[in-house]
């Protein structure tokens, strides 16, 4: 029997514009009630959106630059954000103040920013002392001092990034590059500096972790509590190979050389040590497994005592090591190991009084809290239910702990909090469904939540957790105001069974605005992935395709999302059936949601296409090859079509390329060899430069297929990256076109 859910509303206040009654899904769009555009009761609205694809991405973006790199005053008062009130790319320094309710454009630096340019502006601010505040822009330090001058300062270090004020206000930490190559590339080593943060110009800081070996780099740090030492991250890429990617582009051959492993290569050795500032000692903290994972570590609070944890290669064994900072002796403190497990998302902190740890672990089958307070005993569950945390922070002062989890929605991301101790979970955010991000103030009394929904785009939230039943404050208002103008897409999500296992599984659909129960409509699937179904701005926020959704929504295409096997948030059962299986049970994920369409009515069997990028490109490969008929066309980009050149992280799905069952193994879960089944219609974009996924693995796949007589399209992106819509906006454009035409051609015009 499947379940639905109406799309989330906005955290402001919200007017309901149109409720359509159809088969099997409960949908709403809703918009702001100050910018609503509401036709009157009774009158027909457009399909969508009235702009086309170059309208929608532009220079000044439509929906606005989204404020982000949150930073909290030392007394809670003020919170510093980076953000473009005018829509263009290059992102100054704001603040708003909790006293006042004011918010202050503290920096003008984009104001000479060409927006063709696509500069994006400050990197990172974080307060220092007296209304002073450090930032990073293009690499190098800078200090606005409270009377707006802005200075620079270390000019003699680039790559300037990670800014971290002591716990006392008194040092600034920051991690910069160490040399430059022959054509002014900085490579991205890093040395840890600490400086003074009540100086001024000059380069003051003092040289505290590393060296100038640019393969062995200061990855990550954090301070103690007492401000007398710092906790750190070596990476080491000494051991892993290097590769040339030859392309063409500016007229002439380039070469992009990458340090890039592949699975069963040397990949990077971290390490975890700690320094003390005074005497300027350094320790390193040595694992048994030193080749393995490192997910996080961290200081106690008395700094005496140091976590490191980690897991294997293929994310299967968890492991929690306790070091006596003092000595270096180590003890296991917690380990557990699943031969199925998929998905690091362990995460580890202090609990309050250094009493052991909280430990964030799906040992039960579902991401919940846990309390250990000594090596090897049985940690004690704190919540518990068949939902899933995604983060959490700890409240030393009052015992508390603070997550973000689907607890209310699957395809939500809610604030929540409980006693360390046990006890009543209490809902912090609204009601409003959505997704949060959350920054909390030092002493955890408000929040800066970056706040979205499928009907409002990211803006700025403050709230107040001593009054989470009050409205949150809206700091920040991004979009345009003609995107209030327009008519958006329908969203809402349903739960369906998988036509093969029968197991639950989250769809996301958007529906053209005047949706009529008695057409079949042409349907697109995509962009597929995983954790690709979330009620936010363009549900999938690591790729630009919001605006290419909504104009296909308002061209008469329905769009479907699904959240595949392997994805986060429905419990380990659910995503662990996607061990070893790439290509094959997330494929049916995708079927299973065309099929349950198909049978409400929703959708013309004969008109279904299907994209998607990177894993998403595999499985659109998979799909026309292993499911001939399902889809009517689709378009792969930057397909991973070769396990064999993925990264060694892909391993916890995949499996090592070692065993009896090699090279089938690998060979299955590889577009490149299962390809032969291709007969509709494909489309592939890749960037020649890609160094994740490589050109050459597409032009393998396309001799193979011309072998076989089997017809394709190929759209070259010269010199263009992984994120090859997220280069440039003429890129983005051009390729989005391509896909409109070949959808078209292919799916909705078919005869």
């Amino acid at each position: 029997m499947s379940r639905f859910r109406a799309s989330g509303r906005s955290a402001a206040a919200l007017l309901l514009i149109a409720s359509l009654s159809l088969p099997g899904i409960a949908l709403a769009q809703a918009q702001p009630a100050a910018q609503s555009h509401a036709p009157a009761q009774g009158t027909a609205q457009v399909p969508g959106t009235s702009l086309s694809i170059d309208e929608l991405y532009r220079y000044r973006s439509l929906v606005g630059i989204p404020p982000e790199g949150y930073s909290w005053s030392r007394d809670g008062g003020t919170v510093l954000f980076l953000w473009n009130e005018e829509g263009y790319a290059f992102r100054d320094i704001w603040s708003y103040s909790v006293r006042t309710g004011k918010k202050t454009r503290l920096t003008f630096l984009g104001r000479d920013a060409k927006p063709e340019a696509e500069q994006k502006g400050v990197a990172q601010a974080v307060f220092l002392d007296r209304g002073r505040v450090a930032f990073t822009l293009n690499g190098a330090l800078h200090i606005r001092e409270a009377d707006g001058r802005v200075i620079k300062v270390e000019g003699d270090k680039q790559a300037i990034r990670k800014l971290a004020v002591s716990p006392d206000g008194s040092k600034l930490a920051f991690v910069s590059g160490t040399q430059v190559d022959a054509r002014n590339r900085v490579t991205l080593g890093g040395i840890l500096w600490v400086r003074d943060a009540s100086a001024g110009e000059g380069n003051l800081a003092r040289r505290t972790v590393g060296d100038d070996d640019p393969k062995r780099y200061i990855d990550d740090f954090h301070w103690s509590d007492d401000g007398k030492a710092i906790a750190f991250q070596q990476a080491d890429d000494r051991a892993m190979p290097e590769r040339d990617i030859f392309y063409y582009a500016k007229g002439g051959l380039q070469n992009n050389r990458v340090i890039r492993a592949f699975p069963g290569d040397e990949t990077t050795k971290a390490t975890v040590g700690v320094v003390d500032l005074a005497s300027g000692n350094t320790r390193m903290f040595e694992r048994p497994d030193a080749k393995h994972h490192v997910w996080s570590y961290g200081l106690s609070g008395d700094g005496k005592r140091l976590f490191v944890s980690g897991s294997d290669m293929e994310a299967k064994e968890h492991s929690i090591y306790l070091y006596d900072v003092a000595t270096g002796t180590r003890e296991t403190f917690y380990q557990l190991r699943e031969p199925k497990h998929l998905r690091p998302d362990w995460q580890v902190a202090w609990a309050p009084g250094d009493d052991g740890l909280i430990i964030l672990t799906d040992r039960d089958g579902w991401l919940q809290l846990y309390h250990q307070k000594k090596a090897g005993e049985t940690p004690r569950q704190i919540t518990s239910g068949k939902w899933e945390i995604a983060s959490f922070e700890v409240d030393r002062a009052k015992r508390q702990l603070y997550f973000v989890a689907n607890k209310s929605y699957l395809s939500d991301r809610q604030l929540y909090r409980v006693p360390v101790a046990g006890g009543t979970i209490q809902q912090i955010s609204g009601p409003a469904p959505g997704t949060h991000e959350p920054v909390y103030s030092p002493d955890f009394r408000r929040i800066a939540d970056w706040y979205s929904n499928d009907t409002t785009p990211p803006e700025l939230y403050l709230v107040d957790t001593a009054k989470p039943a009050a409205k949150p404050v809206q700091v920040t208002k991004s979009p345009q105001p003609d995107f209030y103008t327009q008519t958006w897409a329908n969203i809402g999500y349903f739960e369906f069974p998988s036509h093969v296992d029968g197991v639950n599984l989250l769809g996301r659909v958007s529906l053209p605005a005047n949706y009529d129960p008695s057409k079949r409509y042409p349907l697109i699937v995509g962009s597929v992935y995983s954790d690709a179904v979330r009620n936010q701005w363009g549900g999938r926020r690591a790729h630009p395709t919001w605006g290419l959704d909504q104009y296909f929504v308002a061209q008469g295409y329905i769009v479907l999302n699904v959240n595949v096997r392997g994805s986060w948030g429905q419990g380990r059962d659910h995503n662990q059936t996607q061990y070893h299986s790439y290509g094959e049970t997330d494929i049916n994920d995708l079927e299973s949601g065309v099929r349950f369409l198909v049978s409400k009515g929703y959708v013309d069997p004969k008109r279904v296409g299907i994209w998607g990028s990177s894993y998403g490109g595999l499985m659109t490969i998979m799909s026309l090859s292993k499911k001939p008929g399902v889809y009517a066309a689709g378009i792969a980009g930057a397909p991973a079509t070769n396990v064999w050149h993925a990264y060694p992280g892909q391993m916890w799905i995949m499996g090592p390329p070692t065993g009896p069952d090699m090279p089938k193994r690998y060979e299955d879960q590889s577009a490149l060899f299962q390809a032969k089944g291709i007969k509709d219609p494909l489309m592939i974009i890749h960037g020649t430069r890609d160094p994740v996924v490589l050109y050459s693995d597409t032009m393998a796949l396309i001799e193979g297929m011309i072998q076989r007589e089997q017809m394709f399209e190929l759209v070259t992106l010269p010199g263009a990256n992984h994120a090859w819509a997220s280069d440039t906006l003429p890129q983005a454009r051009f390729a989005f076109r391509k896909m409109a035409d070949f959808f078209d051609r292919n799916v909705k015009n078919r005869d």
